[in-house]
């Protein structure tokens, strides 16, 4: 039996991240979960006990679970991302718990980068607020495959479902404008525990899952060796010994698809071609690499290959452009502008660009775009025209979030800018390039 059977074979997993506006429950309701489906140590508990006397709790805080740091815990509120990883009989999980603040919604999208369902929390005393809104934006822009609403605190709107209906109406029809094809919404009380992990006594009128059943059975069809195969080369291998004097080799994280010895392949963005003659795995030599191995590539051919370079299938090769067209969500305090020189990380490529346009900036309230607006401050959501200084293999981000996103960073001190999801990529050429100016304007 092979590792890839053992894989296959195994509980399968899933990622998932929880959103919604501060002091809304997202915490409790992470605590609630690992507790009651028995995910807690017992010095964990201890600990939680211990911390919750000391705030003046008859009962054991469950926020605290994922609430871990100092300022967190002063505060009662989540100010970082805080993953935890639990597992039942079903399924394995990998949680992420982001943080409610406007100021903090880029955490979101850290969060969210790699889930494949997200849990948007929201009050029921208060209904769809523009954080929420917020939050369905991110992840209708990052493309994650499942939205759950729960709809929290139901035990203090008197478990009624006259309010429960038109907050699940609401939001489904706004995560509709956004192309969310579809939202399960579930009335809970993460303090209490109803539809959280057992169905609760108290909502006779609701016969849908709880939300830890809905994890448990949601599909999850994300396979990225079905995706064409994408390796971006992290470290050039020239070992210096008398055994192996010719020896180079590729490595790196295949971040999808297949790779078979004898596949052609092409170098990007050079575009030269050659042969896969051997693939390392682990010290010993294989046949075929699959997502998300990291392994070592070996080419027939004496190619110039450098760190930042892509291998993919001569067949089905991304486009090389240097004009790129994105959609992004802008993470840092310094506002983003026209004329801004960064740095652009792709995989594991990072060039020089230049922000050439801003033609829109989303506003969350009635999804209109505001035209040109001139810069994106921290949270905003736009779109953005780059120019880069070299050319970059970059899949659009509908075909593919590992190869569709990167990042802009500040050449200055390293700060990341913006997290950016690549849409309509020009050919290159397209666009005349600007005189250079110690490098920067392409």
């Amino acid at each position: 039996m092979t590792d890839r059977t053992l894989t296959e074979g195994a509980t399968s997993l899933l990622r998932f991240a929880t959103a919604g506006s501060v002091d809304d429950g997202k915490s409790t309701l992470v605590g609630r979960l690992l507790h009651d489906s028995k995910a807690v140590l017992a010095d964990q508990l201890e600990a939680v006990e211990h911390a919750s006397r000391s705030r003046g709790h008859d009962a054991p805080d469950l926020a605290l679970l994922t609430d871990g740091l100092r300022a967190e815990r002063e505060q009662g509120i989540t100010i970082d991302v805080a993953y935890r990883y639990f597992a039942t009989p079903r399924r394995r999980f990998i949680l992420a718990d982001t943080p409610g603040h406007v100021q903090y919604t880029r955490n979101m999208v850290t969060g969210a980068s790699t889930a494949e369902l997200a849990v948007v929390l929201v009050d029921a005393r208060n209904g769809v607020v523009e954080q929420t809104r917020r939050h369905a934006a991110v992840a209708a822009l990052l493309r994650v495959p499942h939205v759950v609403l729960a709809v929290n605190k139901m035990d203090l709107a008197g478990y009624a479902e006259s309010v429960f209906a038109p907050i699940a109406e609401e939001f489904a029809a706004y995560a509709a404008s956004l192309g969310i094809p579809e939202v399960t919404a579930i009335p809970i009380s993460a303090l209490t525990g109803d539809n959280v992990v057992t169905p609760s006594a108290h909502m006779d009128w609701y016969g849908g899952l709880t939300v830890l059943e809905h994890l448990e059975t949601v599909p999850v069809v994300t396979d990225p060796t079905a995706e064409p195969a994408r390796f971006p080369v992290q470290y050039v291998i020239r070992p210096q010994s008398a055994a192996h004097p010719d020896y180079r080799g590729y490595a790196g994280r295949l971040d999808s698809g297949v790779l078979r010895v004898g596949d052609r392949v092409s170098v990007l963005p050079s575009g030269r071609t050659s042969t896969i003659a051997g693939i390392d795995a682990l010290g010993e030599s294989v046949d075929v690499a699959w997502a998300p191995q990291s392994v070592t590539v070996r080419l027939a051919d004496d190619l110039d290959v450098s760190r930042g370079d892509l291998i993919a299938p001569t067949a089905g090769p991304p486009p090389i452009t240097r004009d790129v067209e994105a959609t992004v969500c802008h993470v840092a305090d310094r506002p983003l502008r026209v004329g801004d020189r960064v740095l652009l990380k792709h995989t594991t490529r990072t060039v020089k660009a230049l922000v050439k346009e801003l033609p829109s900036r989303l506003t969350l309230d009635d999804l209109s775009q505001h035209a040109f607006p001139g810069e994106l401050a921290a949270n905003d959501i736009g779109r953005v025209v780059l120019r880069t200084a070299e050319p970059l293999a970059l899949d659009a981000y509908a075909d593919s979030r590992r190869t569709g996103s990167f990042l802009l960073i500040d050449p200055a001190d390293g700060t990341t800018l913006t997290a950016g999801m690549a849409g309509t990529a020009f050919a290159a050429g397209a666009v005349r390039p600007a005189a250079d100016d110690e490098g920067w304007d392409f």
